[in-house]
């Protein structure tokens, strides 16, 4: 009976330790995790990083910047707790993740970005079509140039191009940084990056990198839509992306907790600050007589 009663105030034991560390790692106030980002999204994610670390001191909010595909990797093998994520997950990817992950898939949209192409700052070059990309990222020239195979601007343009990443023809440069300092040694070549790394209107670094380039215009059914705020947020730019979290996290903690701040007014506004368009909310204007 003793021997009985002892097993039991064992089990008891090790349950009551397990609990109290789930509970502290689970708070969406305290404790700390890993998020994964594309470095495309690198300002947005460090701007609200910061802000939720700033509202809850005793979080610590790790990030690490990796390519799009292995971010979504490692969040199903839970190496990370939250990753962001611009394209469409696959139907293969879809299923892996409910799967591995054991919960249902529900993407939090929290902003509007987009690819943006750009030229050195002397070309003649002001616009380019939807159909003239795609023509030349099957033209021998290789004359786009992107920030890395897997990573998000690659594979949104792919996707949004319906075109099969192993046929696409292109060229390589490290970072969307990169592409900027760069891309005036190619005068024939058009970079591609994302809006965000240039948006922000109040950083030094992104204003330098913004003088560096010209931002093309892309042209739909004959008509030049600017990478702006007006047309990301009414979807015209053509290569207007809707950037959303996914978390392996089945609980409210604090996954959740940053999650669920970076959609709501106070994150939202980060997001603008940043210079992307928030996703939930919206610039009210009132007239008055």
């Amino acid at each position: 009976m003793k021997k009985t009663f002892k097993i039991f105030i064992f089990f008891i034991s090790v349950f009551s330790v397990i609990s109290c560390s789930q509970n502290e790692s689970s708070r969406p106030n305290k404790g700390e995790i890993v998020i994964a980002a594309d470095e495309s999204f690198r300002n947005v994610t460090e701007a609200l990083a910061e802000r939720y670390v700033a509202h809850y001191p005793e979080t610590k909010l790790h990030l690490k910047f990796q390519k799009e595909d292995y971010a979504l990797m490692d969040l199903l093998k839970r190496n990370v707790r939250v990753i962001v994520m611009s394209r469409e997950l696959t139907e293969k990817e879809k299923k892996l993740y409910e799967e591995m992950v054991d919960l249902p898939l529900e993407p939090a949209k929290f902003a509007g970005d987009a690819v943006v192409f750009v030229v050195a700052k002397d070309s003649p070059k002001n616009s380019i079509s939807v159909q003239e990309i795609k023509n030349e990222l099957q033209s021998d020239e290789k004359n786009i140039i992107f920030d890395g195979v897997n990573a998000s601007n690659f594979n949104f343009v792919a996707q949004k191009l319906n075109l099969a990443p192993q046929k696409i023809k292109y060229s390589l440069i490290k970072g969307n940084k990169g592409i900027v300092e760069q891309i005036s040694k190619f005068p024939n070549s058009i970079g591609v990056i994302s809006l965000n790394t240039i948006s922000n209107p109040y950083s030094r670094e992104a204003e330098s990198l913004r003088k560096q380039i010209k931002i093309l215009s892309v042209t739909e059914n004959n008509i030049a839509y600017e990478p702006n705020r007006e047309n990301i947020r009414n979807m015209k730019y053509p290569f207007t992306r809707i950037l959303y979290f996914l978390t392996n996290e089945g609980h409210f903690g604090l996954g959740n907790g940053f999650i669920r701040f970076s959609c709501t007014q106070k994150g939202q506004i980060v997001v603008s600050k940043e210079g992307l368009q928030p996703y939930n909310i919206f610039k009210r204007e009132v007239m008055m007589r």
